[in-house]
């Protein structure tokens, strides 16, 4: 699949290296880079942004027909709270702002640090969760991932979003606020 990579900050440069790794072809864009020539040509385009910045993605390109994935967690500038919660999440503003477009939450709770250290955690792939109301897009996204060496867990429908960004900001709470580092990754068990 072709895949553009709009923001490559940390987390963005993660996703590069481990898609460089897989048979797709990938392209990362920063600002300022002609946002609409990379999404023409893209078949799935992975938002590695702050949620602020959806808004002005939206208006520099067509995005109708393409796999988007959100990899944000609207978190505040401060780290203290989520800007939204229970009733939206980022994954569900970006499906207003893009309409036509089939939207799925991925990747919000891995760390930048795991990119580089191969996705695993003591030997075990790093669980993704992925929701989307589109089944064959959650399909194509699990797929990608899996293709990076990830575990993609099927977290149902879009809405699920609202429950998917609580837990990336857990993940950051615990890697950063309560000193457990970015080495770690939350992980859905079953016997």
């Amino acid at each position: 699949m072709k895949i553009a990579i709009i923001g490559l900050g940390n987390i963005g440069k993660g996703l590069l290296s481990a898609l460089e790794n897989t048979s797709h072809a990938v392209t990362g864009v920063n600002k300022g880079d002609d946002l609409a020539a990379a999404i023409k040509d893209a078949e799935v385009v992975i938002l590695s942004t702050p949620y602020d910045a959806f808004t002005d993605i939206a208006e520099q390109a067509d995005f109708s027909g393409k796999i988007i994935i959100d990899v944000s967690n609207p978190i505040t500038s401060d780290f203290s709270a989520l800007q939204l919660g229970h009733d939206s999440s980022a994954a569900e503003e970006v499906a207003k702002l893009m309409p036509g477009a089939k939207v799925v939450k991925a990747f919000n709770t891995i760390f930048a640090d795991h990119y580089a250290s191969g996705l695993k955690i003591g030997g075990l792939p790093l669980q993704t969760f992925v929701a989307s109301d589109d089944e064959a897009a959650r399909d194509t996204v699990k797929s990608i991932a899996a293709d990076m060496g990830l575990d993609p867990r099927d977290a149902g429908p879009l809405k699920n979003a609202r429950y998917l960004e609580p837990m990336g900001f857990m993940n950051i709470q615990f890697g950063y606020v309560l000193g457990q580092g970015a080495e770690i990754a939350p992980q859905w068990l079953a016997a």
